[in-house]
């Protein structure tokens, strides 16, 4: 067994991938710890005692990739039941799915278009002025124009980040495609599913190794790190540096939950883009494992706020001064010789689940490596 002996900070997924596999791999003694009583972090699951129906406690949870590897890697901890995420979004005008698509189009403007004739009429929508966009508004004119823009993103937008469209980054909605088909599947990977005893039974698989020792309620504190011959940090950076120049902006969200019985909405995820309605989506947990049956069913409504010090970070808002202050805290990062900090909180950028999984598996082999041979550790994961 290794000498070495790793502390890491967080039992989510990019924590548990990388301790597994310095555990498995090279034989570390590892250590890792959580402030909250559970692993598996905001992916965190559990069966609602009322209805049997399995909860995604911190929001819906889809698993998605293209990387084959990613994929076969989770199934080795958890068997994937078949499921393709489709939302659908409640407006004023109706009910409409999403992403946009053909179906969409159709029914939003009462017409039958062919794919190319949809596509011909989007691109009269489509604001000529802007050239390269600016902002999230002006990738949305730019691609739907504002009758699209202001039924299906500009409220839902300003609810989820909690300021104007415009203040946001354009990279922001283009991760929302719009499809000339009738494909209303929301992810387009390759690779789809949900694990069919929850997120949280993978965390505890992973962590589950004779080299691992886990502690929950135990929060990061400084000096923590001194007894170990690295430590790998995946909450917010600027956490670990006591806030030294500020804290950078998240968003965070919080549910009103009820119970009812038969099937409440008849669809795992509906969106509210209408500013006037005050909560962004309802989610209805059941609709997340088809292969179950359930009587009652279990809903959260869910609402965005601020991320005040007592909330759980969710969504890095990035704006102008989140920017500023992040780039103080990577120079700060850059300098470190036995600290890694891995992860979306750690590195402030939205990833989803599969892109933590990934970034864990392609970093582990360059940190084992690296304690191996006794060298300067690498910080950061390739960005």
């Amino acid at each position: 067994m290794s000498a070495f002996r790793i502390l890491v900070v967080g039992a989510g997924f990019s924590g548990a991938v990388i301790a597994r596999e310095l555990a498995e791999k090279i034989g570390c003694r590892v250590l890792v710890i959580d402030s909250r009583d559970h692993v598996a972090g905001n992916c965190h699951t559990e069966r609602d005692a009322k209805t049997g129906v399995m909860l995604h406690k911190y929001g819906a949870h889809i698993f998605h990739t293209e990387r084959e590897d990613v994929w076969n890697y989770v199934r080795r901890y958890s068997e994937f039941g078949p499921y393709l995420h489709r939302v659908r979004a409640s407006t004023p005008r109706g009910v409409f799915g999403l992403p946009l698509n053909l179906m969409t189009i159709n029914h939003f403007f009462d017409r039958r278009f062919s794919p190319a004739e949809a596509q011909a009429f989007i691109a009269t929508l489509a604001d000529p002025a802007i050239g390269e966009p600016r902002n999230f508004e002006e990738q949305a004119l730019k691609f739907v124009g504002r009758e699209l823009y202001e039924t299906f993103f500009y409220g839902y937008t300003k609810k989820q980040w909690g300021c104007e469209p415009r203040e946001l980054s354009a990279s922001i909605l283009k991760r929302l495609p719009v499809r000339f088909n009738y494909d209303d599947s929301y992810f387009g990977d390759r690779f789809q599913g949900i694990p069919v005893d929850g997120y949280t039974a993978i965390v505890e698989r992973l962590l589950a190794h004779e080299n691992i020792e886990v502690k929950l309620g135990a929060p990061w504190q400084a000096g923590l790190g001194a007894e170990f011959a690295h430590v790998i940090f995946t909450g917010p950076i600027d956490h670990y540096y006591n806030h030294r120049f500020g804290r950078l902006g998240y968003r965070t969200m919080y549910w009103d939950q009820s119970t009812h019985r038969g099937d409440y909405q008849g669809t795992s995820v509906m969106n509210y883009p209408d500013p006037a309605v005050p909560f962004t989506r309802i989610v209805e947990h059941k609709h997340f494992a088809p292969w179950e049956s359930h009587e009652q069913t279990a809903v959260f409504t869910e609402y965005s706020k601020e991320t005040t010090e007592a909330d759980v970070p969710f969504y890095p808002k990035s704006l102008a001064p989140d920017k500023v202050l992040l780039a103080k805290y990577l120079d700060l990062a850059r300098d470190e010789t036995q600290v890694s900090f891995l992860g979306r909180l750690a590195t402030y950028r939205y990833l989803d689940m599969h892109q933590v999984v990934a970034e864990a598996l392609d970093f582990a082999p360059v940190l084992a490596e690296a304690i191996r041979q006794k060298k300067p550790r690498p910080v950061l994961p390739k960005w």
